[in-house]
C-alpha cells in the first residue's frame, strides 16, 4: 500500500512572512498587507499586494537556502531579450530571497482553455515556444546526462521505493537501466535549444500578449522536443489526439522553416518527441511523490495516473522500450 505524507510543516514561519512584510513596505514606501496570491510544487510562495493607489504585486519568498533567486533573475533577462512576455522584476533581494514582481493576475491558461479554443490558443504557445527556443543559452547550464538520469530515478527512489515500498526485482532493474540508457541517448542527440523545464498551461498565464510565462527558473540548454511534449501532455490535463497531433504538425513547419535542428524524416521526430516524453513522465511520477512524502503537499499525487496513462500509450509503440514496458507491467501489479 501506498504510505501516507508527513504532516506537512510547509506553512511560512511568522519570523519570515514579517520579514517579507516590512521588505515589501520598504520598497513600495507605504505600509502594504500581503494576501495569499499562490503556491507551486516547489519551496516558493507567492503573496498579493495592494497599494494606496491600488496598485497590484507579487511577492515571491524563495528561502535562499531552497531556491536559486539568482537563476530566476537570470532567465526572467534572457526570455525578455528574446521578446517572450515574463513578469517584470520592480526589486530584489537574493541574500533574503525576496522579489517585487509584476502582476500577472490569477489566470492560467490551465483554467481558460477548452476543447473548442485549444487549437487556437495552442497555436499562441507554439510561437511562444519558437522564440524561447531562439533565446541564447551561454548562461545556461546543460541537461546533461547526470541530470537526465537523477530525473530518472526519481521514479525509482520516490515513487517505487517510498510511496509503493517496493523494491525492483533484480532483473527489472537491468531492464529499468537500459531504458534509461536508451531514453538519455535520445535525448542527448537531438539538436540542443533554451528549454523551460515545465513548459506547460498552468505556467502560462493569460494577459496581453497572451500568453504571458512564469516559473522559468530552472531553465537549461537541452533537447528540442523537451517543451513541446511538456506542453501537449500536460500534468493536469489531458487533450484529445487530434489536437496534440495539429500541434506538434504545426511545431514541426514553423521549426523547420526556422531552421532548427530537427530530423528530416517526420517519424523520426516523433520518436524522439515520445521518448522525451517518456523520460519527462518518468520524472514527473517521482517528483509527485516525493512533494507527497517529503513536502507533505498532496494535491500532486493525484495526477500520478495520468502519466501511467501517457507511459501505456507510448511506451508499446517502441520494441526497444520492452524492458521499460516489462517493468511497468510490474508496476502495475504491486
Amino acid at each position: 500500500m501506498p504510505m501516507q505524507p508527513p504532516n506537512s510543516n510547509a506553512t511560512l514561519p511568522d519570523e519570515r512572512l514579517q520579514m517579507l512584510t516590512a521588505w515589501a513596505c520598504a520598497q513600495l514606501e507605504e505600509k502594504v498587507e500581503l494576501t495569499p496570491a499562490s503556491s507551486d510544487a516547489s519551496f516558493r510562495r507567492y503573496f498579493r499586494v495592494t497599494t494606496a493607489k491600488s496598485t497590484t504585486f507579487i511577492l515571491m519568498d524563495a528561502p535562499p537556502e531552497r531556491e536559486n533567486s539568482a537563476a530566476f533573475v537570470k532567465v526572467a533577462d534572457i526570455l525578455h531579450a528574446a521578446g517572450v512576455a515574463v513578469p517584470a522584476i520592480h526589486a530584489v533581494d537574493l541574500n533574503k530571497g525576496f522579489m517585487l514582481l509584476e502582476d500577472l493576475g490569477g489566470d492560467t491558461w490551465l483554467a481558460a482553455l477548452t476543447n473548442e479554443n485549444a487549437t487556437a490558443w495552442f497555436s499562441k504557445a507554439v510561437d511562444v515556444l519558437l522564440q524561447m527556443q531562439q533565446a541564447e543559452t551561454e548562461q545556461l547550464p546543460l541537461y546533461d546526462k547526470a541530470l537526465l538520469q537523477f530525473e530518472l530515478d526519481l521514479f525509482t527512489e520516490w515513487y517505487l521505493q517510498r510511496h509503493l515500498q517496493r523494491e525492483l526485482p533484480a532483473s527489472l532493474v537491468a531492464d529499468y537501466q537500459q531504458a534509461c540508457a536508451l531514453l538519455v541517448d535520445s535525448a542527448l542527440a537531438q539538436g540542443q535549444v533554451f528549454v523551460h523545464r515545465d513548459y506547460m498551461p498552468r505556467n502560462l498565464m493569460v494577459g496581453e500578449p497572451n500568453p504571458r510565462v512564469i516559473d522559468f527558473q530552472d531553465a537549461v540548454l537541452g533537447p528540442v522536443t523537451y517543451d513541446l511534449a511538456s506542453l501537449f501532455k500536460d500534468a493536469f490535463r489531458s487533450w484529445p489526439t487530434a489536437i496534440v497531433a495539429a500541434g506538434v504538425q504545426e511545431y514541426l513547419s514553423k521549426a523547420r522553416a526556422l531552421g532548427f535542428p530537427l530530423p528530416e524524416d517526420d517519424e523520426e521526430f516523433q520518436r524522439q518527441l515520445d521518448w522525451m516524453g517518456v523520460q519527462r513522465h518518468l520524472k514527473v511520477i517521482g517528483i509527485f511523490a516525493r512533494i507527497y512524502h517529503r513536502d507533505g503537499k498532496d494535491h500532486y499525487i493525484g495526477d500520478v495516473p495520468r502519466f501511467f496513462s501517457y507511459l501505456h500509450e507510448v511506451v508499446p509503440q517502441y520494441p526497444e522500450l520492452a524492458p521499460l514496458q516489462r517493468v511497468l507491467d510490474w508496476v502495475q501489479t504491486q
